[in-house]
């Protein structure tokens, strides 16, 4: 089994759509003011936005973006207008990361974590 997508509520896509491909993000379906689905710059996943007049954030969901360099990421975002609620740190669990939001107020979270992504010292065997 592969996660190959995420899609997340906006109360106005065309925003969204613009916040997300000054990440990175590149789109590949637009049905908007309705629909938008963007593609990841590395790997095969996809993220997806879809309007709603109803919006919940749901502050049990983070959506998190690796990058290789970090440092360099945030730089770049922040000449694009990317503003960010953390200085990027580094964590207990090996990772580091930078805390922003989107447009929406969704929890995004960019880092770096490397190998300790999925081998971290303390995996399970």
């Amino acid at each position: 089994m592969n996660l190959n997508q995420i899609t997340i509520l906006s109360f106005d896509t065309r925003t969204s759509v613009r916040f997300y491909k000054k990440l990175g993000l590149k789109l590949i379906v637009d049905a908007l003011p309705r629909y938008a689905r963007l593609e990841c710059p590395d790997g095969e996943s996809t993220f997806s936005i879809h309007h709603t007049e109803d919006l919940i954030i749901n502050k049990g969901v983070t959506l998190y973006f690796e990058v290789e360099n970090l440092s360099k990421t945030v730089l770049e975002l922040q000449e694009k207008g990317i503003t960010f609620n953390s200085e990027i740190k580094e964590q207990s669990w090996l990772w580091q990361e930078v805390h922003l939001k989107d447009p929406d107020g969704n929890p995004i979270i960019i880092y770096h974590a490397g190998k300790y992504r999925k081998n971290p010292p303390w995996r399970v065997n």
